[in-house]
């Protein structure tokens, strides 16, 4: 179905966060109903357990793989083009953010996209983490903290001004990631069958999973008729954060797909909250958990933006097409969760969500 007559009558920009809302409407849905965050996978998996959370984000990352591989097998998605690699990437800035952003994950008690998901639910110190958080990155993006922000990244950068596909760079065949994909969703459904987890929350983690190549795809089939360039994405919270604060905020603030996506996560996890009855006021407990979740909510901010993106934007979706510092960025993501929930927990103590 050509898209032009859509365009002719909205305009490039409210397509573009049409796509988003498309985009975030089915990351929300499917977020709430797994309760799918990688903060959650850390800490069981940093306490000795390989259970539900942790076949969950599987799961989630191996489903992301498959869509987006095949789609790349078939000629829908060409990675290559995608914002993410067409720029230079930072090894230090995904090393550094990354360890910054698993920390403060942990401390916030939540990944930035969990965030919005339980803020869309009532969940009162997820919207003020979620609210620091958007602050923090935008002030590292444009703001006092943008040239400390550049400094961390310049100091080692990938070489030829671009990112790396890993895939191409080891000279592996084609279907190589999509094979990975595979074998990676056989573990997770193996965690999941030990685990007990049900066929509903199966579906809403591949979900998650899906929401990504489906915006990879949206904004690649938009690039190909827009008359102005447009940047191929999917979903990633730290950024869209930061803008959506922003349009809010200035009048002179221009529509994209990050305007709808983060929206559209909001009102996908209120609907499927409301609908499994769900919907609930919570709050801070206590000084210490509100003092954690805002040094947190400022770790995750600036060092997702430092790492070019969070748990989902480098974790899944720039993993979902091996680029080389979003996998860098996810590996120190779970060492500074890890470090972190080993160094506040007490002895024995038992994962939670």
């Amino acid at each position: 179905m050509s898209l032009i007559p859509l365009l002719d009558l909205l305009g490039e920009g409210a397509v573009a966060a049409l796509f988003g809302l498309i985009n975030g409407l089915v990351f929300g849905v499917a977020a709430q109903r797994s309760r799918f965050c990688l903060r959650a996978a850390v800490v069981e998996f940093a306490r000795g357990g390989l259970h539900d959370r942790t076949a969950v984000w599987l799961l989630t990352f191996s489903t992301a793989l498959v869509w987006v591989q095949a789609a790349r097998l078939m000629g829908l998605i060409d990675p290559s083009e995608a914002r993410m690699m067409a720029v230079p990437g930072s090894w230090s800035g995904a090393v550094i953010g990354g360890l910054m952003f698993g920390a403060g994950m942990v401390l916030a008690n939540g990944c930035s996209g969990r965030l919005l998901v339980l803020g869309a639910t009532g969940n009162l110190r997820s919207i003020v983490s979620g609210l620091i958080f958007a602050v923090t990155a935008q002030m590292a993006l444009t703001g006092w903290l943008a040239p400390l922000r550049d400094r961390l990244a310049a100091l080692s950068i990938t070489p030829n001004g671009r990112n790396i596909d890993l895939l191409a760079a080891l000279h592996l065949p084609e279907g190589t990631g999509l094979a990975l994909g595979l074998a990676t969703a056989l573990v997770a459904l193996e965690l999941a069958r030990r685990s007990r987890i049900g066929a509903a929350r199966l579906v809403s983690a591949s979900g998650v999973g899906f929401a990504v190549a489906l915006g990879w795809g949206l904004t690649q089939a938009l690039s190909q008729v827009a008359f102005d360039p447009v940047q191929i994405e999917s979903a990633t919270f730290t950024g869209p954060s930061a803008n959506t604060l922003m349009f809010f905020l200035d009048r002179g603030a221009v529509l994209e797909f990050d305007i709808g996506l983060v929206p559209g996560v909001v009102i996908g996890a209120f609907l499927a909250a409301a609908i499994s009855g769900e919907l609930k006021w919570q709050g801070f407990e206590g000084t210490v958990p509100m003092r954690n979740a805002m040094i947190g909510a400022v770790l995750m901010g600036f060092g997702g933006m430092l790492a070019g993106g969070c748990a989902i934007g480098a974790g899944v979706t720039g993993g979902s097409i091996f680029a080389a510092t979003a996998l860098l960025a996810l590996t120190a993501m779970w060492a500074g969760g890890i470090a972190t929930d080993i160094a506040l927990r007490p002895r024995g103590t038992a994962a939670v969500a």
